[in-house]
């Protein structure tokens, strides 16, 4: 929780600093890079999470991965290990990617269900979240047969459960209650 609060704060840190110097679409594209560059490599994940490497092998590391990316991009490195919070990394730039995505009205709703949604049905979600938010939204579609049936949809941090196992869950919850 407290790593996610201090993703939060650094993305936005940046997003100003990006913003003030119109290099927001570059710092976002680089941002994009970090998070699937991380999210690919076990080694790199595990690296910065070690409390053995030291911070300055770790800078050197993320300098060589990560050649080219804008200033900005490069000081958010320096900031997080002269911090020691480069574990942060991949969370910032993620948190970075969902704030400009927001400033520049897009949003990615997230629709969780049983199965894959179908073009039809997806295509009346869209439509709905369109309608609620005002802005231009994605979905994206993950499956968790646990849930059953029925549908979890996340938009930001607002999320409704019409799934069936969260209202056996409540059925199941409010018989225990009696």
């Amino acid at each position: 929780m407290a790593g996610s609060r201090a993703a939060i704060r650094y993305a936005k840190a940046i997003l100003s600093l990006a913003q003030d110097q119109n290099a927001g679409e570059t710092v976002a594209k680089d941002m994009d890079g970090i998070v699937k560059t991380v999210a690919n490599s076990k080694d790199l994940k595990s690296m910065l999470n070690s409390p053995i490497v030291k911070p300055e092998i770790k800078k050197s590391a993320l300098q060589e991965i990560f050649t080219g990316v804008h200033a900005i991009s490069e000081g958010l490195i320096d900031i997080l290990v002269a911090n020691k919070r480069v574990d942060l990394l991949d969370d910032v730039a993620a948190q970075y990617s969902i704030l400009f995505d927001a400033s520049q009205g897009k949003e990615t709703a997230v629709v969780t269900t049983a199965v894959p949604l179908t073009d039809a049905l997806r295509e009346k979600v869209l439509a709905k979240v369109k309608d609620l938010t005002g802005n231009q939204v994605t979905i994206e579609n993950k499956i968790d047969e646990s849930i059953i049936g029925g549908f979890i949809l996340r938009l930001g941090d607002l999320q409704y459960n019409a799934s069936i196992s969260n209202q056996l869950s409540n059925l199941k919850r409010s018989f225990s209650q009696n």
